[in-house]
């Protein structure tokens, strides 16, 4: 019943936040300087309405076309919320991330880079932009290489105008975290970047010991995602 669903929700989002604000207490940091992210990807309008009933306001989505039929409607009615793309960005969808986003972590490449500086000129909206870093260097996976991730982010600042706030990743699924999470804090260091959006569902909590200002959860607040209906 829709009930029952909007407080297992909001249920759900006190238990991430509470395992949030436990790991920032134990690495000696403030609770309040870690965002919550959820991610509500291939779960219905419903699934996100509940979470913002329950005063939740930070969202991650994965496709565009997917985020623009879900979120018009609702930022109508709960127009203080804030989307982030945290999936891939193909590069003939950049004019519709720049109109639909607030955040986009997935800068990832030059191509995708000057197109969406060139939108973010052409509309007059300026989306702050994560450079998703592809910590393990895995070919099936988007994101720039660490030895490449300096010279992109310059490119990007300096050369493009981009408004690069920080750094994301997804390390590989097999590997233990801490080492990846360890390597994008250290090249946010040397860049001068304070956002860090690292860690998700199964890993949040190292995420946060070792800097994470933003955790990317969904299946620990919404359930198990949906199964792809193929188009």
């Amino acid at each position: 019943m829709p009930g029952t669903a909007t407080a297992q929700v909001a249920a759900n989002l006190t238990a991430v936040r509470d395992r949030i604000a436990a790991a920032a207490r134990g690495a000696g940091r403030d609770p309040a300087d870690v965002c919550l992210v959820a991610v509500s990807k291939t779960h219905g309008a419903d699934r996100a309405r509940a979470a913002l009933l329950a005063g939740h306001r930070m969202f991650g989505e994965n496709r565009v076309q997917e985020a623009q039929q879900k979120w018009p409607p609702l930022r109508e009615v709960f127009p203080a919320l804030e989307l982030r793309l945290i999936g891939p960005l193909q590069t003939n969808k950049a004019a519709e991330a720049v109109a639909l986003f607030d955040v986009i972590e997935t800068v990832d490449r030059p191509k995708l880079a000057v197109a969406l500086a060139r939108e973010m000129d052409r509309q007059g909206r300026r989306p702050a932009c994560l450079i998703q870093v592809n910590t393990g260097e895995e070919p099936q996976k988007a994101g720039v290489s660490p030895d490449e991730a300096d010279g992109f982010i310059a490119h990007c600042r300096d050369d493009l105008g981009l408004p690069v706030v920080g750094l994301m990743c997804i390390p590989p699924a097999a590997d233990e975290p801490a080492p990846h999470f360890a390597l994008l804090r250290e090249i946010a260091r040397r860049t001068g970047l304070s956002t860090l959006s690292m860690g998700m569902s199964g890993d949040f909590d190292v995420a946060v010991a070792l800097g994470a200002t933003h955790v990317r959860v969904g299946t620990a607040i919404f359930g198990a995602r949906p199964p792809l209906v193929a188009k």
